[in-house]
């Protein structure tokens, strides 16, 4: 049943890559909301900054310290 267990992973990142691409498109209309003036690559940078630097982000999204990888000693 190894096949099976392939498939299960391949649809569960499938389902991941939806999800982010729709957490993507839901932050650009919100950009849209906010910034109506603007360009669609200036949409593209604020999203680009807001994936960057929102709430953790620079952690990883995983709580405790952050450290480098791969692990050297």
């Amino acid at each position: 049943m190894a096949g099976s267990a392939s498939s299960d992973v391949a649809q569960r990142y499938a389902l991941l890559m939806d999800l982010f691409a729709a957490g993507e498109e839901i932050m650009r209309q919100n950009l849209r909301r906010r910034k109506p003036g603007a360009t669609d690559e200036e949409i593209e940078q604020a999203l680009v900054a807001w994936l960057q630097d929102r709430p953790g982000a620079p952690g990883g999204n995983g709580e405790g310290v952050v450290r480098r990888w791969p692990r050297s000693g």
